[in-house]
């Protein structure tokens, strides 16, 4: 060992430490290279095919979404009536031939998953898409397409526009009833009113939408913004309906009638209904309050009697009530009158055919 004056590089008190090798790492880590894994479509023109490409044309039809809607989805579905409401979206345009395929499809697929099941399962193709039924329950497949076909439809080759559109709509009031509609008065609201409908001929014209919204409209829309019971919720639906919410005059002022909440322009939801349609519903209406307030709520709700005290007279505790009469009365035609006339009447009074 040498000794050194001072301290320098590597030394600790004068002393040198001897040299030797360095701290020890482990083996030389191997630099990570990435490789692409092999890509048919890529490859294609290095590897021919030794025979033709499989027919992929089940693939054509392709489905972008599939929604629940109606009663089943809403949770308002009514005892017998075991019948479930689906929309399929697809990418492509929705010709008859292409729905009636898809529907022996998911027969297949169905038989295939449960045979046991569904040894009776029948698929039924109609101008809105197909059913699928067996002897406890049926789902209604609708058929719709995406926004951007809707302007490329063929009347000849393809489901009816009107009724693509109203499919799309269904989705929505599914949407706007799973966000606003979700308490439980609305829903017991809801079936007593579409059971209404059913025993009533005159509140035949109300669409479930219609039911839908007037239900979330009676039972809400009060000054305390707190649901109101059920028993006054109903007599209140019958209220609105005889006071005259759907009636024409209803969609002249902006706080009368209920707005379509899934529709833009503020359109009133019962202008869907004719005149004599809006009428019918109005008198029906009054009828059964009349009735249900002198105590007749046993036949209202089914409990006892039948449908015919909206359309005849009954006693209750000495008031008789009688059905009312139809307050509108559709115009008569006008006969079609020939050209040549109103060409003549224009020639004869020139300031007339100005003014009109």
């Amino acid at each position: 060992m040498v000794m050194t004056r001072g301290r320098g590089r590597g030394m600790r008190g004068g002393m040198m430490r001897p040299m030797g090798p360095g701290p020890h790492f482990g083996p030389k880590m191997k630099q990570f290279v990435p490789r692409l894994p092999f890509d048919m479509v890529l490859c294609e023109s290095a590897f021919p095919r030794v025979k033709p490409a499989p027919d992929e044309s089940a693939f054509t039809q392709q489905i972008e979404e599939v929604r629940q809607v109606g009663s089943y989805k809403k949770g308002t579905m009514m005892t017998g009536h075991n019948v479930a409401d689906i929309v399929v979206i697809l990418k492509t345009l929705p010709t008859k031939e292409a729905v009636e395929a898809l529907g022996k499809k998911v027969c297949d697929d169905l038989r295939s998953q449960e045979p046991q099941e569904v040894l009776v399962l029948t698929m039924l193709p109609n101008d809105r898409g197909f059913e699928i039924s067996n002897s406890e329950a049926t789902v209604r497949v609708l058929v719709t397409t995406i926004h951007q076909n809707l302007r490329k439809l063929d009347p000849e080759l393809h489901l009816d526009q009107k009724i693509l559109q109203s499919h799309l709509a269904a989705i929505r009031h599914s949407r706007w009833f799973e966000e606003n509609a979700h308490h439980s008065t609305i829903k017991v609201l809801i079936r007593l009113l579409r059971d209404l409908r059913g025993r009533f001929e005159g509140f035949e014209p109300l669409s479930p939408w219609m039911l839908d919204l007037l239900a979330h409209y009676a039972i809400l829309n009060n000054p305390s913004r707190q649901a109101l019971p059920i028993n006054s919720a109903f007599r209140r639906c019958l209220q609105l309906l005889a006071a005259g919410l759907f009636l024409p005059g209803s969609a002249d002022t902006l706080s009368a009638g209920i707005s379509d909440p899934c529709e833009g322009g503020n359109i009133r939801v019962h202008t869907a209904m004719t005149l004599e349609q809006q009428d019918l519903v109005c008198l029906t209406a009054q009828t059964l309050l009349r009735v249900l307030s002198h105590g007749g709520y046993k036949q209202i709700l089914g409990l006892e009697g039948n449908s015919s005290i909206a359309s005849e007279m009954s006693v209750w505790d000495g008031v008789v009530v009688s059905a009312l009469e139809k307050a509108y009365e559709k115009p008569p035609e006008r006969p079609p009158q020939d050209d040549d006339t109103d060409n003549m009447d224009a020639d004869d009074d020139p300031m007339e055919t100005t003014d009109n």
